[in-house]
């Protein structure tokens, strides 16, 4: 499996596809990220350095989501048959895609991460509150990478079908943070509130966001493997 994800992740940085998501995280750090935050209360600089650790996982959600599904749209059709033939078992190839997606999407997270959580630990952020941090982005990139896989060409066929389908799931996710159903979708909503309420307030919150996401990882992604393995 993990000669197939390497494989898988060599064919996506030759075809290019990588530089779409990369230069629009390279775009997000130079004009939005690279703004340290100024506060003349200490308190106030350590809310808004802990809310942007926050602020920039949900930036990288929908980017995490479209980089993998590109992907898992690289790798032909054909090719994927003749790599579940040579391991001969079907369920590799599904878990090798989704475990080079995640480790695509981890890089890019770290190069989105990486300046927010300088600026934390300046700012006297705290170690909890910045392992927090890189929990999340760790919990929030698998997360994306189950949900975009769903809309990669083994599931949807037609790439603008796709395409459609993983901004419209994109949406409802957003959506249905706001209302009663909350609870059943990524928890977004949550834990930007609590990384703008503080360093305490996000520590203190992050265990139950980091299980709901667990959780709902989990559950899209066995779901996407079973399909996977029957295309």
């Amino acid at each position: 499996m993990i000669a197939l994800a390497r494989f898988q992740i060599a064919g996506y940085l030759r075809s290019l596809r990588i530089l779409q998501p990369l230069l629009v995280v390279l775009l997000i750090v130079a004009l939005v990220l690279l703004q340290r935050p100024s506060h003349p209360d200490p308190e106030g600089l350590r809310e808004l350095a802990t809310g942007t650790l926050g602020d920039v996982a949900a930036f990288m959600f929908p980017i995490w989501a479209w980089a993998a599904r590109a992907l898992l749209d690289t790798q032909p059709d054909g090719q994927r048959d003749l790599s579940a033939t040579a391991v001969r078992h079907r369920g590799a190839p599904v878990a090798a895609g989704l475990l080079a997606a995640y480790t695509v999407n981890l890089v890019l997270g770290v190069v989105a991460l990486a300046v927010p959580f300088v600026y934390g630990a300046l700012a006297g952020v705290g170690a909890p509150a910045l392992l927090a941090g890189v929990g999340l982005m760790l919990l929030a990139a698998a997360s994306a990478t189950a949900l975009g896989a769903w809309t990669s060409r083994p599931v949807i066929p037609s790439p603008g079908t796709g395409l459609l389908v993983l901004l419209s799931v994109l949406l409802a996710v957003l959506l249905l943070g706001i209302g009663p159903l909350s609870p059943l979708t990524v928890p977004m909503l949550d834990w930007i509130r609590a990384a703008h309420a503080g360093p305490v307030a996000f520590t203190d919150a992050y265990g139950g966001i980091a299980l709901r996401l667990a959780l709902w990882t989990a559950l899209v992604g066995v779901g996407y493997a079973l399909v996977g393995r029957r295309r």
